[in-house]
């Protein structure tokens, strides 16, 4: 079980070296662009952290190209590179100018820690501190940077030196150099941006980096071709974390546990094979698809694990990716939030007595459902009456997934080789809370990194059902 912050004896520190900014390497001048319903119920979400360690030795080598390479591809994603603001009617909007202070790149030392360290199945106290941002709320992107990167040069074997993250150090992205390799932790504004557009941009750096003159598809920037609702937002910044009191009284949120478990393909088609060998040939519905079937199996079991009544509700949640599904389709290249949350609820008792068909089936109508005009009208819903929840408001004894295997985390390369693995940060995180990643031996394979109460997650580390261990 990962420790608390502080709580371990033996932990590494991680080293502040040097700290630098990128803006793109052309001036653009300035440029404007309207946050739209898509993107503004996520502003009281936090920063959106991910991790990709690397092996390789010539770390200067590497952080010269990662720079290079960001003053390249921010000439297109310069969004990422401005701030947010608001325009003289109280409406969010991105704003760059060739004056900001761009993306801030902090390298840092880590050297008394290797990349096997760091790719472990148990979350551990040192990935957080090689990622910036932590607790920082999106609406603090109007003060600081939309991107945060940092590598880490020296986490030595001492005890554990806090590093200041806080929204007034302008900090974006953490390089840290590892014994064997580098440590890429990034922090990006979920209010501007979703798991899609997070991951060309990704995508699109790296291949800058190996050598393209510039990138294969180029950013959709147009956010009101999606939705051209004007919103008006009387939103204003929380209290500096720095000088925030901290209330006694309040009870203690619950110890969670991060874990990744790694299903191979055989894992699973046997559980998609499995749940649609069940079907009635004569059914006229369709195959559940492989993101149904791993979700109603991570479902039921976590669910079993919680040890829920037969009457508490257990809710299942999915963000879905709308690009296709708006009228008119956008581009798989849009930037910007074009994701809904999709709900599908259920009595603990119906969903664990049930065959798993059960869940399934609810989970595919749920999505097959949320078609153009249910779009719209929960868009118009929001607009008529604007609700800005936190993360952890997805539905009481709730499994969340984020991201999607459909992303090609593992083809990320810079240059020196694919990521050894990709994680998530503690931003974002609550009871039930589930990443899904593409394995990295390619194929169908999934890593499902989860987060869990202790004692949830301890009894579901012992069903083999869940495990299908034989």
């Amino acid at each position: 079980m990962a420790p608390e912050f502080g709580q371990k004896e033996e932990t590494k520190t991680v080293k502040i070296s040097t700290k630098t900014h990128v803006m793109p390497s052309k001036k653009l001048g300035r440029r404007e662009c309207q946050l739209v319903t898509f993107d503004l119920p996520y502003l009281a979400f936090y920063y959106n952290q991910k991790l990709l360690f690397y092996r390789g030795s010539d770390f200067g080598d590497m952080v010269g190209k990662l720079k290079d390479g960001l003053g390249v591809v921010l000439e297109d994603f310069y969004q990422l590179a401005g701030k947010l603001g608001k325009d003289e009617e109280g409406v969010f909007r991105v704003e760059f100018d060739d004056d900001m202070e761009g993306v801030e790149v902090v390298e840092a030392f880590a050297e008394g820690i290797e990349v096997a360290d760091l790719t472990v199945e148990e979350g551990t106290v040192a990935l957080k501190e090689l990622i910036p941002y932590n607790g920082i709320l999106n609406l603090e992107g109007q003060r600081s940077p939309l991107l945060a990167i940092q590598p880490d040069l020296n986490l030595m074997p001492k005890k554990i030196c806090p590093v200041d993250l806080s929204p007034h150090n302008g900090r974006k992205s953490l390089l840290t150099k590892l014994k064997d390799g580098l440590a890429l932790g990034c922090a990006f504004n979920h209010a501007v941006l979703d798991g899609t557009s997070t991951w060309h941009f990704m995508s699109s750096w790296a291949e800058l980096c190996r050598g393209a003159s510039s990138v294969s598809v180029s950013p959709f920037l147009d956010r009101t071709k999606a939705r051209n609702t004007r919103v008006k937002l009387d939103l204003s910044l929380p209290p500096d974390p720095q000088s925030a009191s901290s209330n006694g009284d309040a009870k203690p949120a619950p110890q969670l546990r991060e874990r990744i478990f790694r299903f191979s393909e055989a894992a699973i088609d046997k559980i998609k094979s499995k749940l649609n060998s069940h079907t009635p040939s004569s059914d006229s519905s369709k195959p559940f698809s492989t993101f149904q079937s791993l979700s109603v199996h991570i479902w039921r079991h976590v669910t079993l694990a919680r040890e829920l009544k037969p009457e508490d509700y257990t809710v299942f949640t999915v963000f879905a990716d709308c690009r296709k599904r708006v009228e008119p389709p956008m581009p798989e290249s849009y930037f910007g939030n074009l994701i809904q949350a999709v709900f599908t609820v259920t009595a603990a008792g119906l969903l664990t007595a049930n065959p798993p068909e059960f869940g399934a089936t609810m989970i595919q109508k749920a999505i097959d459902m949320h078609n153009a005009k249910t779009i719209d009208e929960r868009n118009k819903e929001w607009e008529s009456s604007p609700k800005i929840f936190q993360f952890k408001d997805a539905g009481v004894n709730c499994v969340a997934v984020g991201s999607s295997p459909r992303f090609k985390v593992y083809e990320v390369d810079f240059g020196w080789g694919k990521p050894e693995s990709v994680r998530s940060g503690s931003n974002n995180r609550f009871d039930g809370m589930v990443y899904l990643y593409q394995g990295k031996s390619g194929g169908r394979g999934i890593d499902v990194e989860i987060s869990l109460e202790a004692g949830t997650m301890e009894r579901l580390e012992k069903d083999k059902d869940f495990l299908l261990e034989v």
